[in-house]
């Protein structure tokens, strides 16, 4: 019902029409070019159009490489392995089975679009054999997987033609746009964490949004090697611009916990904090160019506004300001180095400032990935085909092959989503009203056609029309799986017949299919985004257990990053539970204070050695590491002790720091004791032992 008023609500505008009007010229093109060269099965040119279509020239550009990639690989593969294995039914079905689950294991611990040509690797392979054996008699595997390779470079050669040469859009503008958008949100948030404390509860929503709209860019940039707009070239320094961003966002949020805890104890600092902010946003307006030498400078008056502001602070205020000075300080420093980056990037220049350490100058896992998700997903899709194959064997139904085909194709398409079952039910939905389509073509339309130019005019109306709901993310999962099903269904070819026993065994295969994966996903894969939510937050809890033990550098750097990243992704999951939603807030705070654990490390390397400071430090490292680890696994009945010996220790500390000589040492040992306990602990701290209340949010 929902669908259906969406369908009748929905009004093309401008864009949609050029992208339906390209992408089905696109289509015809490919059509045309295989009936002239007499391939085998047109239809694969055409539907390739279909599947790789998209508004952006360079997304449609990479996907076209990706998808030319992985059908060699699954076609060499099926050269390689079906004349062996094809007299082996059994062996010849555990060995597509393994293929196609590591192949798919592969893809979804890829988060880049790259991980297309795994994916298509996996089940082309599955199309190739299984068509080989159903024309056993009439076609060589050889020749299906050259006609195979060629139907499909055919359809990205024709798609790029048309994309590139009418009306092209260019992603690089939209990521320049996304970008430039997102740098003002950083400062918007900023301002107002400095300047309205009324709303800091709301911040960690915020800028959990911009850490998710990062990693989305971060993906977007992949695609513009492969076009030619003014971003052309710059997917590296790009990518490194958004990583100095994920950090910055970082800074945000430790700064609005600090103001948090100012304001608790007494607001009237905030007098002399407007002066401050006033002259850091007078200092950050300044548009001109960012010289590489003055990379690292600061406000004229920071030292003084600062001092100021301390002088006029009550004594249980100066370790929080002396933690937010330091975090506004990073906050300037890296403002200034995203701003050298972008002003870089739109001068073309791909080279990185000599003092900045870059993140991506060495290959590192800079995304979060699931490994967990990804095994149960190839073992799901293994399972599919063992049981869709084996019923084809078993059953001896010749059109089976389709089934079993359907099967590997949809146990693969969509698996990267929580739970695929819902998509995969409207993919059965778009099967069955494709049959439709289908029967109306060939029976009561094609009889009367003889002319390609009479081809292109019957199906142009149906054809565009899905194809002007490809952009509405609500329609494309009914839009796309009716219109490739109608065309896959009406097989064209230079001397076009229809077998009607085929047909109808065909139409069933192709909803038998994809109901066996939704079986088998449902019981192996499927899983709510709660329960997503909480594997994403016990390898969050793992991570900052690893930060205990990592110094500060590049390869902490990397690790933090990949924490903000995962944070950007628990910010899309739709969860339902009230508390799932407050620990993934929590979790961005956490990973704010992440950084003070290193720079412990550092101070301590500064003491003598075996002092009580060191001593009471390594002790507290091993506490955090117990209860972090006590927070992965979910076990809660430790939880309070362990929050409790924690709280205790870092109140010995401060103690202890006090006598420390070195008293710029003894103050940053505080500033990272009292961020420990507030962000990562969040037990409210700089109050009367006796009174201070134990917030156990996560037991």
């Amino acid at each position: 019902m929902l669908l259906t008023k969406q369908l009748l609500a929905f009004r093309p505008t401008k864009l949609d029409w050029i992208f339906a009007t390209k992408t089905f010229l696109a289509g015809m093109l490919a059509l045309y070019v295989a009936f002239a060269l007499n391939l085998a099965y047109p239809i694969w040119a055409i539907g390739t159009v279909f599947v790789i279509a998209n508004p952006y020239s360079g997304m449609t550009s990479s996907k076209s490489l990706y998808r030319v990639l992985g059908t060699f690989l699954g076609a060499a593969v099926s050269v390689i392995a079906l004349p062996h294995l094809i007299h082996m039914p059994v062996l010849f079905t555990v060995f597509l089975a393994v293929w196609v689950g590591i192949c798919l294991y592969l893809s979804l611990l890829d988060r880049t679009p790259r991980s297309y040509v795994s994916m298509l690797a996996g089940y082309t392979a599955v199309i190739i054999c299984y068509n080989v054996v159903y024309f056993i008699d009439t076609a060589s595997i050889f020749d299906m997987a050259v006609g195979r390779f060629l139907e499909i470079t055919v359809g990205v050669l024709s798609s790029a033609v048309v994309t590139t040469t009418i009306f092209p859009m260019h992603i690089g503008p939209a990521v320049e746009t996304r970008v430039s958008k997102t740098l003002d949100d950083t400062k918007t948030i900023f301002d107002k964490i400095l300047s309205d404390p009324s709303q800091l509860d709301d911040y960690s929503q915020a800028l959990g949004n911009i850490a998710r709209d990062i990693a989305d860019i971060h993906v977007m940039a992949v695609h513009l090697s492969y076009e030619k707009s003014t971003l052309k070239g710059m997917t590296r320094p790009l990518q490194e611009m958004l990583n100095q961003l994920s950090l910055l966002v970082s800074n945000l949020v430790a700064m609005s916990e600090r103001m948090k805890q100012l304001d608790q104890l007494d607001p009237n600092y905030r007098a002399a904090l407007d002066q401050a902010h006033a002259h850091i946003v007078e200092f950050l307006k300044d548009q001109h160019d960012i010289d590489e030498a003055t990379l690292n400078q600061l406000p004229e008056r920071f030292e003084q506004d600062f001092k100021h502001l301390q002088a006029q602070a009550l004594p249980s205020q100066q370790v929080m300001l002396g933690s937010l000075k330091m975090d506004i300080r990073h906050f300037i420093q890296n403002i200034r180095a995203i701003r050298l980056l972008w002003q870089r990037v739109k001068q073309g220049d791909s080279t990185f400032p000599v003092t900045m350490m870059a993140m991506n100058s060495v290959s590192y896992p800079t995304l979060h990935r699931d490994a967990g998700v990804a095994i149960r997903g190839g073992i799901s899709a293994c399972i599919i085909i063992l049981i869709s194959t084996g019923f084809w064997i078993m059953s001896g139904w010749k059109a089976g092959f389709m089934m079993a085909e359907m099967a590997a194709i949809s146990a693969c398409i969509l698996t990267a989503m929580d739970n695929p079952v819902p998509a995969l039910k409207m993919f059965i939905r778009g099967n069955i009203y494709a049959a439709f389509f289908v029967f109306l073509y060939a029976y009561g339309i094609f009889p009367h056609i003889t002319e390609f130019w009479q081809l292109f005019i019957v199906l142009a109306p149906f054809v565009m029309f899905c194809l002007m709901l490809f952009l509405h993310p609500p329609l494309i999962g009914i839009s796309l799986p009716v219109l490739m099903g109608t065309i896959m269904g009406l097989n064209f070819q230079n001397r076009y017949s229809l077998d009607q026993i085929l047909f109808f065994d065909a139409s069933i295969g192709t909803v038998l299919g994809p109901i066996i994966s939704v079986f088998i996903i449902n019981l192996v894969r499927a899983m709510s985004p709660d329960i997503t939510a909480q594997r994403i937050l016990a390898q969050h809890y793992k991570a900052i257990r690893q930060a205990l033990y990592l110094p500060y550098g590049l390869q902490f750097r990397i690790h933090l990053r990949s924490m903000l990243d995962r944070i950007g992704v628990l910010n899309t999951k739709m969860v339902q539970s009230a508390k799932l939603k407050q620990y993934i807030q929590l979790a961005l705070v956490e990973s704010s204070a992440v950084i003070d654990l290193t720079r412990i490390q550092e101070l301590a390397n500064k003491l003598e050695p075996e002092s009580d400071v060191i001593n009471g430090l390594e002790a507290l490292q091993q506490d955090l590491d117990d209860y972090f680890r006590a927070k992965e696994n979910n076990q809660k009945n430790v939880l309070a002790n362990l929050l409790q010996q924690i709280v205790n220790k870092i109140n010995h500390l401060n103690i202890a720091a006090a006598d420390i000589k070195n008293v710029d040492v003894a103050q940053r040992i505080q500033y990272s004791l009292n961020n420990i306990q507030s962000s990562l602990c969040h037990v409210s701290s700089q109050v009367p032992e006796q009174d201070q209340r134990i917030e156990a949010i996560h037991g």
